[in-house]
């Protein structure tokens, strides 16, 4: 087994003991026992039971965002919600385990923070279609942020509760989620269909191949790096900035010292010529008073 397959094999096997115990349940030797490797072989391609973690959640993240911005592609806001909606579903029926990953408070390790924040990303995009569509129909759009939320908070929990229960099937749970989200509580629809136009591209859409998800984190690995590499570069003009800094100041501190010492040498000059002088002015006082004496005794 290659390098590359041993990696995307831990991989399948960390999402699937995540998806069943957590990441506080789940331990680098039971990754690496089901594996039938060594611990030391995780640690060589993630680092620790974090570094595989973080690949898991940030590929089952990438794969759901390239879902929904695709179905966010369509024209009409109608068929945008129904898609997206069915992107979401068709998600949880093909990609249990990631989801089951991603709705669990994701770990602080997985780096791209928890499910909340996901739909805080898709958000921000059918914040943009609520933005046109209440322009278009006479609301205020600086309302839009708040209603994106509202509607995603209202299909993903939805997509949580289908996940376990599965029924009905995800287009006729599609449909009605979109009948509340469209038409309300007081234009309910009693039997709701999802368009031909969804139905027929639903069954045309291509899957985000495990190719393109492994390109996506390989770029975002390039990203990563690249993000490393800028900080060690501004660590590294910060250590030299700090070394010049202390060098100038030491510079300083010995210039300072030298000034002082200088100056002590001054006043010990000075006092030596000070006593000099009290020495010679006792020497001539004593000289004139032995040539006083002299006089008298005259």
């Amino acid at each position: 087994m290659t390098g590359r397959e041993r990696r995307e094999q831990l991989i399948l096997i960390s999402r699937t003991l995540f998806a069943e115990k957590g990441f506080d349940g789940t331990s680098i030797e039971e990754i690496a026992a089901t594996a039938q490797v060594s611990k030391p072989v995780v640690y060589e391609h993630f680092g620790g039971k974090e570094g595989v973690y973080a690949v898991v959640v940030d590929r089952e993240m990438q794969k759901l965002l390239v879902m929904i911005t695709e179905a966010l592609s369509a024209t009409h806001s109608l068929v945008k919600l129904e898609r997206a909606a069915l992107a979401l579903l068709q998600y949880i029926e093909e990609s249990s385990e990631g989801f089951r990953i991603l709705v669990r408070d994701s770990h602080a390790a997985s780096g791209t923070g928890t499910f909340a924040s996901l739909i805080s990303e898709i958000a921000s995009q059918v914040e943009d279609v609520l933005a046109d569509e209440f322009v278009g129909r006479g609301y205020d759009p600086k309302l839009a942020p708040m209603y994106a939320q509202m509607l995603v908070g209202m299909v993903a929990l939805t997509g949580q509760w289908w996940l376990d229960v599965r029924k009905p099937g995800r287009e006729e749970v599609a449909a009605h989620l979109v009948n509340l989200a469209w038409n309300g509580l007081t234009g309910l629809n009693p039997q709701p269909t999802i368009t031909l136009a969804t139905r027929t591209q639903a069954a045309v859409v291509p899957r985000t191949s495990e190719k393109e998800l492994r390109e996506l984190e390989k770029a975002r690995e390039r990203e990563l790096k690249e993000a490393e590499k800028v900080r060690q570069r501004e660590l590294r003009e910060a250590e030299k900035a700090r070394a010049r800094e202390l060098k100038e100041r030491e510079r300083l501190l010995k210039e300072a010292e030298k000034e002082r010492e200088r100056l002590l040498k001054e006043s010990e000059k000075a006092r030596e010529r000070e006593d000099k002088l009290r020495q010679r002015e006792a020497r001539l006082a004593e000289l004139a008073a032995r040539l006083g004496q002299g006089e008298q005794s005259e």
